[in-house]
């Protein structure tokens, strides 16, 4: 095989690639104007039916004026006879004869159009019931599709949730880390200025048990113990 030809093989190849995806991206659409067609084809062959029963009613009409038509000259030929008039006898024989003829073409007609009627009859009740249940399997599909958008729709809306669930979290724990070391700071702050203070001093002494009442009152005694002295 020549490079040509296998270029055009596989370009071919590409196409009905491409014809099988896009008939798959649209097999629903497709399935629902296939039904549609069968349906409009369903209504022509109703209306060939209707046209092939009523050619039929009028053949059986036919049949029946010809029928009796023959009846009515056989009696007109029994009389002739009756009265000796053979040559009248004889012409009437020959339009029975001739009516006859036309009793077996009707009969024909009669005939045909009732079996077409039948095979119609037949084809257009298999019809409607496939495409009944066409129907019912495009409504599961339709239904099918549309629970199974929704679920994919949920399932990208939980996934974009559970990001912005992380991102929110993230954003909550940064806003709580800038509040702690707020109050972080305020606390030094507030730590260096007592520090820098006498209430730093007179706490330091307190907790060391020292305080000036407690120097006031040894100062006092010291004095009196001089005194006494």
């Amino acid at each position: 095989m020549s490079i040509f030809s296998k270029i055009i093989t596989a370009l071919r190849g590409g196409a009905s690639e491409a014809g099988e995806a896009i008939v798959d991206a649209n097999a629903t659409r497709i399935f629902a104007q296939e039904i549609r067609d069968a349906q409009n084809h369903l209504t022509k062959a109703k209306r060939d039916l209707t046209d092939i029963m009523a050619k039929q009613m009028q053949a059986q009409r036919e049949l029946d004026r010809v029928a009796n038509s023959v009846t009515e000259h056989e009696g007109y030929a029994t009389a002739a006879l009756t009265q000796g008039n053979e040559a009248l006898a004889l012409e009437v024989a020959e339009k029975i004869a001739s009516l006859e003829v036309e009793h077996a073409e009707q009969k024909q007609a009669f005939e045909s159009y009732e079996s077409n009627a039948i095979r119609l009859k037949e084809l257009v009740k298999n019809t409607e019931r496939q495409l009944a249940d066409h129907q019912r399997q495009l409504s599961m599909v339709k239904t099918t599709e549309s629970v199974q958008k929704a679920t994919a729709a949920i399932t990208d809306n939980f996934s974009n949730s559970n990001s912005k669930l992380l991102n929110a979290k993230q954003s909550l724990e940064r806003i709580k880390a800038k509040q702690q070391n707020f109050d972080d700071r305020l606390k030094a702050s507030e730590q260096l200025a007592d520090e820098n203070s006498d209430q730093s001093l007179k706490n330091k002494l307190a907790q060391a048990g020292i305080s000036d009442s407690q120097t006031n009152a040894s100062s006092v005694l010291e004095r009196l113990k001089a005194k006494q002295g």
